[in-house]
C-alpha cells in the first residue's frame, strides 16, 4: 500500500489493512490497482520450508487469465533484514571470502575486541563509532542513534497506552497499560517494593513486545520477537539513574550492537535457525553489555556481563503457541531484559576474569542450535504449542 515501516502511523495501519480486506485490492502509489485478496492469496505452508533459509515467502503474480507474469522468492533472515534469492547467495558467497570493508577495528570475535580494545586504549563503543565512521559522518551517526532510540521509546509509550486484545485469535489480553497504571500509583505512594526495580523492567519489556504482537512498529534489536529487551533495559537506566545522558544511550546501542554483531557472525540471531537462545538470548546479552558500559564496566565486566546473560539463556527453544509471537515471547522479553540487568550488576561487582568466554559461549549456542529438533525452531510443532491445550 506504498508504506514504510519507519513512517507508517501505527494508529492507522489497522484501517489500511481492513480497507485491502474489503476492496480485495492493494493500490500501490503509481501503479493500477491490483486484486489481492488476504484470506486466498496468502498460502502459509508450513511442511515445505523454501531451500535459502526457514524464514521464506515466495509472491506471484498472475494476469486475468492466471499466466504467471512474476516470482519472487524473500527471506527474513533476521535482524530486520529481508533478502531475495539471489541476494541471499550473494551474501553467503561473501562471507566465505574476506570481506572488503575497510574499518579501523575489525574484530569478528569477542577475544578480537578485547584484545583490540586494550591495544588501542580504547572503549568498546568507541571502537564500534569510529568503524562507523567510515561509512557516515558523525553527525548522521548521532542522528541515526537517536531516531533508533526515538522509536523505542515511542514504542514504549504507545504500549503502555493501549490495551484490548490482541490479533491473532488467541485473545491474549495486553497487560502492560494495567500494570504500568498500578506502578505507577505505587510509586506515587511511597510503598516499599523490593521488585520494583524488576516490576519496570517487565512492564517496559511487555510494552514493546505486545506492540510487536499488535503490529505496531518496534525496533528490530535483534529481532522483533526479541525486540523489548533493549529498549526496556535502556528505559530502566533512564528511570533509575537520574545522572544518565543521551550521550550514555549512544553508547549502549554502540556497545550492544558491537556484541550483536559478533554473535550473528559466528552464530545466529534467528529462531527459526537456533531457538529462542539465538533471539531473546542475544537481545539479553547485547543488553547486558550495552548496560555495563554505561554503568563504567571495563571492556572485560562487559564480555562478561555478555556471557552471563546468553549462557543462562542457551538451549531456549522457539515454540510460539498458534505461530503468534505472543505466548511465551512477551514475557520471554520480561524475563530476558531482566536477566540482561542482572548479568550487567554481577559483571561490575567481579574484575572482568570468568570461566567462560563469550566467543565459548557463542560457539555452544550455535551447535546447540544446529543439533535442536525443527519443531522447537518457530514451526510451532513442538513445546508449549503442542501442549499448551492439553494442559
Amino acid at each position: 500500500m506504498g508504506e514504510e515501516p519507519h513512517t507508517v502511523d501505527p494508529d492507522h495501519m489497522d484501517e489500511i489493512i481492513s480497507g485491502v480486506e474489503r476492496s480485495g485490492k492493494v493500490t500501490p502509489p503509481g501503479h493500477p490497482a491490483y486484486d489481492f485478496k488476504p484470506e486466498t492469496d496468502l498460502i502459509f505452508d508450513k511442511k515445505q520450508p523454501l531451500p535459502g533459509h526457514a524464514n521464506g515467502m515466495s509472491f506471484s503474480a498472475f494476469d486475468h487469465e492466471g499466466r504467471l507474469l512474476l516470482k519472487r522468492i524473500y527471506y527474513s533472515i533476521g535482524g530486520g533484514f529481508v533478502v531475495t534469492d539471489t541476494e541471499l547467495e550473494a551474501m553467503k558467497a561473501q562471507k566465505k571470502t574476506a570481506s572488503s570493508d575497510r574499518v579501523p577495528y575489525p574484530f569478528a570475535s569477542a577475544r578480537q575486541m578485547l584484545d583490540m580494545s586494550r591495544g588501542a586504549g580504547l572503549t568498546i563503543a568507541q571502537m564500534k563509532r569510529a568503524n562507523e565512521l567510515t561509512k557516515m559522518s558523525a553527525e548522521e551517526l548521532d542522528a541515526g542513534l537517536d531516531r533508533i532510540w526515538a522509536a523505542m521509546k515511542n514504542c514504549i509509550d504507545r504500549g503502555l497506552k493501549v490495551d484490548g486484545i490482541m490479533p491473532g485469535g488467541l485473545k491474549v489480553k495486553r497487560r502492560a497499560r494495567d500494570i504500568h497504571d498500578k506502578l505507577n500509583a505505587e510509586w506515587r505512594s511511597n510503598r516499599l517494593n523490593p521488585l520494583l526495580a524488576n516490576d519496570w523492567l517487565s512492564v517496559y519489556a511487555m510494552a514493546v513486545n505486545e506492540e510487536n504482537a499488535g503490529g505496531g512498529r518496534v525496533v528490530t534489536a535483534p529481532t522483533n520477537g526479541a525486540a523489548g529487551v533493549i529498549p526496556a533495559t535502556i528505559r530502566y537506566f533512564l528511570h533509575f539513574h537520574e545522572d544518565a545522558t543521551e550521550e550514555d544511550v549512544r553508547n549502549f546501542l554502540l556497545t550492544a550492537a558491537a556484541v550483536g554483531g559478533i554473535i550473528k557472525h559466528n552464530a545466529s540471531i534467528s529462531g527459526a535457525e537456533v531457538g529462542c537462545q539465538g533471539e531473546v538470548g542475544s537481545a539479553a546479552a547485547m543488553a547486558a553489555a550495552g548496560l555495563a558500559s554505561v554503568l563504567g564496566g571495563s571492556p572485560e565486566q562487559i564480555e562478561n556481563a555478555a556471557e552471563i546473560a546468553l549462557e543462562h539463556h542457551l538451549g531456549m527453544t522457539c515454540d510460539p503457541i498458534a505461530g503468534l509471537v505472543q505466548v511465551p515471547c512477551i514475557e520471554r522479553n520480561a524475563l530476558g531484559a531482566v536477566k540482561a540487568v542482572t548479568a550487567a550488576s554481577l559483571a561490575i561487582k567481579g574484575d572482568g576474569t570468568h570461566f567462560v568466554p563469550l566467543d565459548a559461549c557463542i560457539e555452544t549456542m550455535r551447535q546447540t542450535g544446529n543439533d535442536m529438533s525443527e519443531k522447537y525452531k518457530e514451526t510451532s510443532t513442538g513445546g508449549l504449542a503442542v501442549n499448551v491445550v492439553e494442559c
